[in-house]
């Protein structure tokens, strides 16, 4: 159990900073650029860690507590998911729930610690982050309520992206392709990648959450860019068990299949960056109002 455990945090913290430099060395490349090199995440946490933090007299501890607790979400809720045919170190019915707003509590912490600075410009993108999620939280729910119901009702993530996920996928690959489809559109939106958020931009009136975080610095913003590609890591997990279910018995092939899934993933996340325009603010709520309308559909199916 201990070394399962140990095995399960290594994999996340070490491997999720590569995902970030593998999208952007996939961007550089349609642009036609060298790009900078893979491991260029974890150079700039060196430095973001090796300098100080500067806060502003007019914030509280909640502006402190932001990036702390948007780092500890995805390590705790990394817990509760199988990396790969990897089994989760921690188990229980209904940790799905547990799953889900462990997430809405990271948010809520970044939402307020925006709002702690007193900056309407902050405010606006805590607003607009907040929205997003509302809308995106059903299509979650209902893509989950999907997978109990082909893992017969169980209500446990090693449950649900267990070895039954492959027999599911014979019957089952309409409402599972559905799901897919509905997961990866929610992983771009919580992850704020193009098409619904540009995590490069400097365009004042466009950004959403950079500009939550533009009064943290040092390593508070390392926390912050850490906890992003933890996150980006745990939610494409779910992704990446979907569209590979298969489990040999072999640790280190399924967790070569894995990996590799993450970084196709990651390839994957840069191409759709580099091919499609960000959405105007009005299309977003439309899109994911359609794909909570797409997992109630999947469901539908699952229960004919």
């Amino acid at each position: 159990m201990i070394v399962r455990l140990i095995l399960h945090l290594l994999l996340l913290l070490l491997v999720a900073p590569l995902l970030l430099g593998v999208i952007t060395k996939t961007k550089a490349f349609f642009a036609g650029r060298i790009g900078a090199p893979f491991l260029q995440p974890y150079y700039d946490l060196a430095r973001l860690w090796r300098k100080e933090c500067v806060f502003s007299r007019s914030t509280s501890w909640v502006f402190r507590a932001g990036p702390v607790v948007g780092l500890v979400v995805p390590i705790l809720a990394s817990l509760l998911i199988p990396f790969g045919a990897l089994p989760a170190p921690f188990s229980f019915s209904g940790d799905l729930i547990l799953f889900v707003y462990l997430f809405g509590l990271a948010r809520f912490f970044t939402a307020a610690a925006a709002l702690d600075t007193g900056s309407s410009f902050e405010g606006m993108g805590a607003a607009r982050e907040v929205t997003f999620s509302c809308l995106a939280e059903p299509t979650v729910l209902f893509c989950l309520i999907v997978l109990a119901r082909l893992a017969d009702g169980q209500l446990s993530l090693n449950a649900l992206l267990g070895p039954s996920l492959q027999a599911a996928w014979g019957p089952s690959a309409s409402s599972l392709g559905l799901v897919v489809v509905c997961l990866m559109v929610v992983l771009l939106v919580e992850n704020s990648r193009i098409p619904f958020d540009d995590p490069n931009t400097h365009l004042e009136l466009t950004m959403i959450h950079e500009v939550m975080v533009l009064d943290h610095s040092g390593p508070a913003f390392g926390m912050i860019m850490y906890g992003a590609a933890l996150k980006l890591m745990v939610m494409g997990s779910l992704v990446v068990r979907l569209v590979f279910p298969w489990q040999t018995g072999n640790w280190l092939l399924d967790a070569g299949v894995y990996l590799g899934g993450l970084l196709l993933l990651a390839v994957l996340i840069g191409v759709v960056e580099s091919i499609m325009a960000r959405l105007r603010l009005v299309r977003i709520p439309q899109i994911l109002i359609g794909t909570t309308l797409l997992s109630v559909f999947a469901l539908v199916l699952v229960l004919r």
